[in-house]
Formats: C-alpha cells, structure tokens, sequence
C-alpha cells in the first residue's frame, strides 16, 4: 500500500461557544477484573445509574437472506510466543460477566502516532465522553507499515508503537481518565515480508517444508505444489535469481537454500498457499488447528488476563476455514465483548450461532446514509450516469461482469485447488462463484447445511445455469459446495469472501457510481433511499452490544463526503448541470470522469495531490484502462493532467456549488451523526470524525488528525457550558452562530455524555415525525430527531404545521438549552440545528 498523503489542517478562526447544556459526564471508571466475575442481570433489566452494565451475547435474531441480494536473516532459532509476566495471576472474566464499552474511539496507529501519542489524549477523550479506545492492529508488523494487518510476529507487541511496556503504560493512562482499550486482532493471515525472513515461522517452513515444526500454522496446499510451495516473486530475468551463501536472492526477496521446500515462479501466478483476497504477500493461517490459535493468540490472551485489553475486534472472519469455531474458542479465551468485521448485505443478518456481540457496523453505515438519499433521484440520476459513462443502467449486469473478471485474472489457483477438490466442472464453478449474492454461506463440514445457506448457494445455481450450455452440471457443483468433502465446502467457502470483495468492492464499485455515497462496504448502489418504517424496524431488532460506525480505515469515503454526495440524490436537474459545465471545459476518459467529479465536489476543497493520488487509485480498481498489474504510463499522466485543469479551471464553480449544498449537506452530517451516536449498539468514532473530515478512501483517511484544533474546540465549548445561565430569556442564541465543526462536536459530545446516562438495554421506541424527520426515544431518558431530505423540505416550504408528541414529561434539548413537553411544532424544535437532541428533566 501506498503511504498516506499529509495534508495540513488550516487553522480556523477561534472557535466559539459551542455548548449551552452541561458537560458531558465523567465517564465511569474502567473496573478491575476480579477474581469473582459479577452477577449477570436478568434479561431486560438496566443497571443502576453509573454503573458499567454487565451483559450476555446478545440475543441475535435468526439468521435470515434473501436469495439474489447483492451487494464484496536467516532464522536458526525461534522464540515461542510465551505469556507475559505479570504481578499475579488474574483469572479471567467468564462468558457473559464483561463490559460492554458505552462507544469507542478508532485510531490508526503508526510508526510516528504510537501508543504515547493516544496517552497525550486520554483526558481529551474523557471530555469527549469516549469509554474505550479502539486501537488498530498491535502485534508486530512490517516496520513501516502503516495500516498493521501485515503481522510478522505474534510474539511481541509492535516495537515502533512502543512495545509492551509502552502498552502497558497507555492502558495505566487510560484507566486513570475512565476509558478502557478494544484492540483490532488479525486472526486471518500473516504477512510475507520482504526480505522473507522477517517472518520467523515462515522462514522455518520454507527451510524444513513438512517437518519444520510451524508447517501446520499455513494454509499450503503441499500436494497440488508436489511437495514444494509456489512463492509468486519472480518478474524478471530468471538469471537474477542468484545464490548468496545458504541464502537464495532475487533482489530484495531472500529464500533458504537449499531450495527443496519451495520454487519461485511468475508474480501473476497465483501462490501455493491460501491467500488474503489476491494479495500473495498475506498468506493465509489455520487458527481452525487448536496449536495455531494458541501460539497467534498467547499475546493477546495474555494481556486480556493481565487486564491491559478489554475488548476485541476481529478482522475478517469469513476467511477462516469456520468463524463460528474460531469465535466460540476466542470467547472462551478470553470472555471479552467481541465484534467481527463481517459484511452483511441487503437483509443478511449475523449468524445466529456466532459468540460474538456484533459486527463492526458496515449493516448500520449502509441503513443510516439510506436515510438522507431521495429515492425520487434515482432514475434522473442512473441517466446522468450512463449519458456520462456510456455504461449500463444495470448494476447487476456490472458486478457479474467484474466478479467474472477477477476470478479470471486473479483466482486461478483458487479454482484450481477447488477444482481438484471437487472434480466438478471448473467453468461452472467459476459461473457460481459470479453469481454468489452474499460474502458466504456459513455451510459446515458434517453438520446440516442450514436452510437459508442452501437458499443461498442454489439461488446462486439457477442464475449460474443462464449464462452456461444447456446440460451443465450445475446442480452437481452445488451438492458438492454443499454437502460433498469436507475440504471441498471450507474451500468454496474462503472462496466467496474474496470473490466479493475483489469483485465487487474493488471494482463494481469503481464501475458503477449514479450516486457513490451508496458505494460502500456492503451497500447496495442501485437502492435509493431507506425508509423511516425500514429504519424503525431495523434499529428495533439491534443488539444492544453491536458496533455502529459511520466512518471506518476502509470506508470508500467519509461519512461528511456522504452528507454532500447525499443531497445530490434531491438536486439531480442542478448537479447534471454543474458536471455539464465541468465537462465542457475537462475531460479525459468517460468511465472515470463522472466519478471524479462527484469526488471532487464532496471533498472539496482538496490538494490536487491527494486528489490524484485518489483517483489514480480509483482508475486501478475499476480495471477499464489501466489495473495495479497493467500500468500505462501515458493515462497516469493523462490522470494528472485532468486533475490539474480541474482544480484550475473548475474550482471556482466547484467551490461555489459546494458552498450552495453546505446548509443542507451540513443538515445531513448532523442527523446521520446523531442517529447513530444514539442508536442501539456501541458507537464508533473514527479518529477525527468527531468535526468534519472530508477524506477519501485509504490511505487518504489515514493522514495524521489534528487533535491540537479539536482539544481547543472541545476546551472552550465546556468553558463555555461552564458559564451558561440556565435562566437566561434565549440560552440558545449563541448556538445559532456555531460552523458545521462547532455544531458536529456539539452533537458528539452531548451524545456521547448521555450515553453514560442512559442504559445500554434502553428500548429503541419510534416516534411520528413525518416525512422529513426521522424520531425516536431510548427508553424513558432521550429523544433524538433528525431532518431529513432538507432540500424538499426547503422546497415544500418548511415544517408548516408538522409537529411531533414528545413522551411525558419536561425535556430539555442538550444542545440548545431550551426546555420541551408534550406536542411541538418541529419548526420550533428545530429553529436552531437540524437535529435535536432531548434529556427528560
């Protein structure tokens, strides 16, 4: 991966007042683990005021898709991982007795932003209200990795973060503020660095192939390599592969010698092992073996029982040969609130039989950004697109087509190792791969295959048999996925993952872009809008102990990019002629311009540098013209052409229609934001989020925050607070004079504080706010209304006579001051934000 772009933050003008109601509330502190776990509450039942809830796995509904959804040195010796040492033994919690954060706070750690960095900001994030920092990936990885998926040792906590003692310090720091610490872990994959022998255990099995004692830790297929493992590095001259004492070179690569164990073959051959997606530098580990989740985890458990760590995040599960074995294990490892980056498209839920809390939230993002498009602007918007493109109207057509492509260019040796398995027709099993609508379907070896997986996977055959000769061996292909070896099932399982991802995620969604606020981890592009009835009935059946998020690491964009891009779904008459007058005066390749523009827009304003950077990458993932494995010189510069003229001869109108859609743009990143600080579920904060960020996709999300800007917004918004005469005639009039920054941290801030008020069990209970509101109360404590579709409310007029009934009682909006009760016109309510956010006195 590229490294992250630095872009600098201006200075804006100091910042006013901020906050008229209290201080959020000091959070409570993060309790010790006891020897005793405490007793778990009777289902439905809330905690006392201040005390840290202690749940259960959640009560997850059944399992349910829908057929056709869619959506994507040479090492002599080698250290055992060994625990750490600690003062005394700490048992650990059991199941069911542990904490559930109240929200989390994501950062991305790097060599230059490591763990004494986060310490600085512990009482920062106490006033901000966070109960638990959410750190990327920990264990040692490439050095100058700046992402950290690419473990090399699970032995040792990552030395340029500050390594275990500087672990143990930030957890110190943090627990004196209150805030405990949920770490990222990579159960997936290792990485093969460069030299090769930065990874010990693979260094080991490339020297003594099957009897080195770590060959059971690599998903290698030994027998189709004949006993020797295919390493994809070669790209040049044979003849530069050369022999350096008991070393083989071939430049910055280094091999053992003798080479009995492995070959080197053609870097666009596919390896001889399982890999992560397409990436042959990650080769893919077998935590399903008992041996190999103890020594990967022995790190991570041992600063569980030490009590440093509190919470886990799993990284792509439905890579593992069976998720729910890995986290059934996990849990009783450990006994820490878990919650697995799964991906869940359409109405896909999480399986039922998963010990696990939750998802990290891709499910809430998608449902959350539905809310604030207009299905009206769909069709207008479809035909810009492919007037623009000259592409299809049909997004289903383009991600058949892109998960065809990839499986051809990329899983070759996928499908061949499938293919050997089940002695199946290969083209046919290439066609059902295509036509897989969800990123797997959970069928395990010698158990029942469930009847939605079934659902799924034969679906996926009648739509495979359309685009096969007559006669096909379809439905012998999905009885072999389904129920014929064992090996055979767990293959076409890891298979599906990647094949989405791959083939929708990184391309469909560079291909096909009406409105690229819907181009997200999981989401649907051709589904315009969320209606308030679906959102209720999605948000009642919420685990109370799942991961929200608007913005994460891997986002495609942010989620204030997405409140731009949003309204353009209520304007498409205005937008077609911006892009018509941008078009105009600079063009260059039609499949890439009209995702430009959109971009350009709504991160706006932008250094031409990171834009290009931006959409060099994103011309690589659509695969029209140029691809990460077929660069083209001249159209890289042509790119950097055209962002130049762009931002030269259009910025003045890009400028101004960014500022013409602000009001209402700004209307939807507060709703978007306070809907899902206040849903049911853990609320994430990606690093920055808490004021407006306009970034892109990775690395551009990963550029360095400035927390210096955001600790004096939030200081002089409490000084504020600190000030505030209740009694005043108006206590909202200064609210009125607050920027989108000011207004956003406002609205995180007073959420965030009220979540330490509010118990996590708190039902989610609807509320009529017609058609451009969406309201509903936490139980009996906090009311939270949005505005949505600002510009048709603009349009019809405003609220007129709309009102909303407030629950009984006196409420008082955090945010403004003012008191509340009974029947409101929502034109009074919200006369100062789009949002509200109630407390019953």
């Amino acid at each position: 991966m590229s490294e992250p772009m630095v872009q600098p933050v201006p200075e804006p003008a100091p910042a006013g007042p901020v906050l008229t109601g209290p201080a959020p509330a000091e959070p409570a502190p993060v309790p010790e683990p006891a020897p005793v776990p405490e007793p778990v509450p009777e289902p439905g039942t809330v905690p006392e005021p201040g005390t840290v809830p202690q749940q259960g796995a959640p009560d997850v509904p059944p399992a349910e898709t829908v057929p056709g959804a869619r959506t994507g040195e040479d090492v002599d010796e080698i250290v055992d991982p060994a625990p750490l040492e600690t003062d005394g033994q700490i048992p650990l919690p059991s199941p069911g007795s542990y904490e559930v954060p109240l929200s989390t706070y994501r950062f991305q750690l790097t060599p230059d932003f490591g763990f004494d960095k986060v310490a600085e900001l512990a009482p920062y994030l106490r006033d901000l209200g966070v109960s638990h920092v959410y750190l990327s990936p920990i264990l040692q990885a490439v050095p100058e990795s700046r992402h950290g998926y690419d473990v090399t040792d699970h032995s040792r906590v990552r030395e340029e973060f500050g390594g275990a003692e500087g672990l143990r310090e930030l957890s110190a720091t943090l627990a004196q503020h209150g805030i405990g610490i949920v770490v990222d872990i990579v159960p997936n994959h290792m990485t093969i660095p460069v030299p090769e022998s930065g990874n010990a255990q693979l260094w080991s099995v490339l020297k003594e192939g099957r009897d080195s004692p770590y060959a059971s830790w690599f998903d290698i297929d030994w027998e189709g390599g004949e006993g020797r493992v295919n390493m994809p590095v070669l790209g040049g001259d044979p003849e530069e592969v050369v022999a350096d004492g008991d070393v083989l070179r071939y430049h910055d690569h280094e091999f053992p010698l003798p080479d009995t164990h492995y070959r080197l073959v053609d870097w666009r051959r596919g390896p001889g092992y399982r890999r992560f997606f397409d990436v042959s530098s990650l080769i893919g580990l077998r935590v399903e073996d008992p041996e190999v989740f103890d020594d990967t985890h022995a790190l991570i458990l041992a600063l569980v029982k030490e009590g440093v760590i509190q919470g886990l995040r799993v990284d792509h599960p439905d890579g593992l040969a069976e998720p729910r074995g890995y986290l059934s294990r996990l849990r009783a490892a450990s006994g820490l609130w878990t919650v697995a980056e799964k991906i869940l498209v359409g109405s896909e839920r999480l399986p039922a039989d998963w010990e696990c809390d939750g998802t990290t939230g891709y499910d809430v993002l998608n449902r959350i950004t539905g809310l604030f498009v207009d299905p009206a602007g769909k069709e207008p918007l479809v035909e810009l697109y492919t007037t623009h493109t000259g592409g299809p109207s049909d997004y289903a057509q383009v991600v058949r087509e892109s998960k065809t492509e990839v499986l051809n260019l990329f899983f070759g040796s996928e499908i061949d190792r499938l293919h050997a398995l089940t002695g199946s027709d290969r083209r046919t099993l290439v066609e059902l791969l295509a036509a897989m609508p969800v990123y797997r379907a959970y069928a395990v070896p010698g158990e029942p295959v469930p009847e939605a997986s079934a659902r799924i996977v034969e679906e996926a055959g009648r739509i495979a048999a359309g685009h096969l000769p007559e006669g096909a061996p379809v439905d012998e292909v999905v009885r072999q996925v389904l129920h014929g070896p064992a090996e055979a099932v767990t293959r076409f399982q890891q298979t599906c993952g990647p094949v989405m991802a791959k083939g929708v995620e990184d391309t469909a969604l560079y291909r096909w872009y009406p409105l690229s606020c819907l181009n997200e981890v999981g989401g649907e592009p051709d589904r315009f809008g969320e209606s308030v009835e679906e959102f209720h009935a999605f948000c009642r059946r919420m685990s109370p102990a799942t991961m929200t998020t608007l913005s994460t690491h891997d986002t495609k964009r942010s989620e204030d990019v997405r409140a731009r891009l949003a309204v353009l779904s209520e304007m498409p008459a205005e937008w077609a002629a911006a892009v018509g007058e941008w078009s105009a005066k600079v063009s260059f390749d039609p499949a890439l311009d009209y995702l430009a523009w959109q971009n350009l827009m709504a991160s706006w304003p932008i250094d031409p540098g990171r834009f290009f950077d931006y959409l060099f990458k994103a011309a690589r993932e659509a695969k029209t013209s140029i691809s990460w494995a077929t660069p083209d010189p001249a159209y890289e510069r042509g790119i950097r052409d055209f962002v130049t003229r762009a931002v030269e001869e259009c910025g003045p109108s890009i400028a101004e229609f960014a500022a013409r859609i602000e009001p209402y743009a700004r209307s939807n990143s507060l709703g978007q934001k306070l809907v899902q600080l206040m849903l049911p579920g853990v609320p994430d904060l990606y690093w920055g989020n808490e004021i407006t960020d306009f970034s892109l996709v990775d690395p551009d999300n990963r550029r360095p925050v400035d927390f210096q800007l955001r600790r004096r917004m939030l200081s002089s918004a409490q000084a504020h607070a600190s000030h505030a005469n209740p009694d005043e005639a108006n206590p909202s009039t200064a609210a009125e004079d607050l920027s989108w920054d000011e207004a956003k941290l406002a609205v995180t801030a007073q959420a965030l504080g009220l979540r330490h008020r509010l118990g996590p069990e708190a039902p989610y209970l609807p509320i009529e706010a017609g058609e451009h509101g969406l309201a509903f109360a936490r139980g009996e404590r906090a009311v939270t209304v949005a505005t949505r579709l600002p510009v048709g409310l603009e349009r019809r007029g405003g609220w007129g006579s709309d009102t909303i009934t407030l629950p009984r009682g006196t409420w008082r909006d955090l945010l403004t001051g003012t008191e509340h009760t009974g029947r409101i016109p929502l034109a009074h309510l919200l006369a100062v934000h789009p949002v509200a956010l109630l407390e019953r006195n």
